[in-house]
This record gives structure tokens, sequence and C-alpha cells, in this order.
């Protein structure tokens, strides 16, 4: 099963700030067993948002977007996603109650015509509950793909995932178990230890991937598996470990990257 991640806003695509919503969202998919196909960036503009909509309906099962929620002119998102999905604007009563509150308990000033349009949700969507902040998550659905549309405020954000998606998507989907095992090497470079290891690697079931993370001094091997049955992944992935560690045993330093190497070696 796979998702896509869509980040909306100019301010990453100038490098004003780092997108650090894509790893989280792509950590916490991971662990309920959801790849992620692909990570797209696209400006605060209509037709690049539709263009990216479109891409990952093609691919993904599941597309999680981030930003533009915003009350000011250049977050279009809502707009975008009613032209998307063919829907038009409602008022969400809850949604405005909560904005409401929020503002008579937080927020000094008076709250504005600009912030009660955060009710404003288009009609079909799922509504998502922001405890967090003003505007609200969506739900959507087009073709049997699930659309979720978040707000690119971080700590809102990991809330609505949290709270909320993770747990709609663990209801609504039948997902594969997933498992990773690291092992770190030292001492040798990562197309060193490739070809001392090329063999076991080919022999690999195909339910099992490798993937090599090279960093100075040392190099991580990590093994992720991949299926429905969670006890015969966990006895198949001990086995194929127990194959690997004869190759690297005098390279071999922990199944942890928590203890750095300068540790180890002391």
């Amino acid at each position: 099963m796979f998702a896509e991640i869509i980040t909306i806003g100019d301010e990453i695509l100038i490098g004003q700030i780092i997108d650090t919503n894509s790893a989280f969202i792509a950590k916490e998919l991971n662990k309920i067993g959801i790849s992620v196909f692909q990570i797209t960036s696209v400006q605060d503009e209509r037709a690049h948002i539709l263009a990216a909509l479109e891409e990952a309906k093609s691919r993904a099962q599941i597309v999680i977007v981030t930003g533009g929620l915003g009350p000011t002119k250049d977050d279009i998102t809502k707009h975008t996603f009613c032209e998307f999905f063919n829907d038009v604007l409602v008022k969400d009563e809850t949604v405005l109650k909560h904005v409401e509150e929020l503002f008579a308990s937080f927020i000094s000033t008076p709250i504005s015509e600009v912030n009660r349009q955060q009710a404003m949700v288009p009609s079909k969507a799922t509504i998502l509950h922001n405890a967090n902040g003003t505007a609200p998550g969506m739900w959507m659905q087009s073709d049997g793909v699930s659309f979720v549309s978040l707000p690119g405020v971080p700590f809102e954000m990991k809330g609505l995932m949290i709270n909320a998606v993770i747990p709609k998507i663990i209801k609504a989907f039948n997902r594969p178990n997933i498992i990773h095992r690291t092992l770190v090497t030292y001492g040798l470079g990562e197309s060193a230890v490739a070809e001392r290891i090329a063999v076991w690697e080919e022999n690999l079931p195909t339910f099992i991937k490798l993937a090599y993370l090279p960093n100075l001094g040392k190099v991580r091997l990590r093994l992720t598996a991949k299926g429905p049955d969670l006890k015969i992944l966990e006895k198949r992935m001990e086995e194929e470990i127990k194959k690997l560690q004869p190759l690297i045993a005098d390279i071999f330093y922990d199944t942890d990257d928590d203890e750095t190497l300068e540790e180890h070696v002391a």
C-alpha cells in the first residue's frame, strides 16, 4: 500500500523553512505498514496543486497534503480541493464554535470575519478536529483514493496525524506488517561492504529489502521486511541476520546506532 505526501508553500521552495512535516508523516505511516511512494513540494498556486493531486491520485491509495489552510488570501488549499473534487464550501458550525472558543480563551484580539472563514470547508469532506489551531483537517475520497488535508504548522499537523489520521487509516485499510532491523559496521566503505555481502544480498527473499546508509566511518545496513504474517516476517528476518553476521563479524559493532563509533573503539 502506497501513500504520497504533498507539501504546499512558497516558503518551502525558496528555502525559508525546512520541510520537517514530510519526515514526520512518512515515519508515522511507515509504523503502520504504509510506504511513501513520493514526496512533492509545490507553490501556493492553483494549477500546480491541481496537477500534483492528479498525479498522486494515479500512484497512491492515500495522499496527505500539508499547508495552505490559513485564513489569508494566499492560503488556497480549500478552494483548490473544491475544484478538484467538484465541490463547494459550506459553513461547519462545529468548526466555527471551536474557532470562537479558541479566540475567547487564548487570543487577546477579537475574532474577525477572516478568522471565521476557517469554518468554511468542502461539503464532501469529513472534518478532522484540530485541537491545537483554527484550521481543521479534512478527509475526502475520489475514485477509491483517500485525500487528507492538514495544516502546515508542525505541532498542529502532528496532533492531527496522531489523534485523527493514523487511527482512521488503521480502521479503514488492511495494511501489511512491516519490521526493520539495522546492523552497523565500521572500518569499510559502502562499496566494500556491498561487495563482501553481495551473494547473501542476491539471495534475500523478495519481501526483505536491504538499504545501505553510509556515514563517516561506518555503514548502516537496514533490513526491511513487509508482509501479512508478522510471526513469519520476524522468523525469516532473524534467519537472514544469522546468515549475514558471520560475513561482517570483523567490522560489526552494533545493532543500534545510538552509540558513537568513538565510544565503541575506545
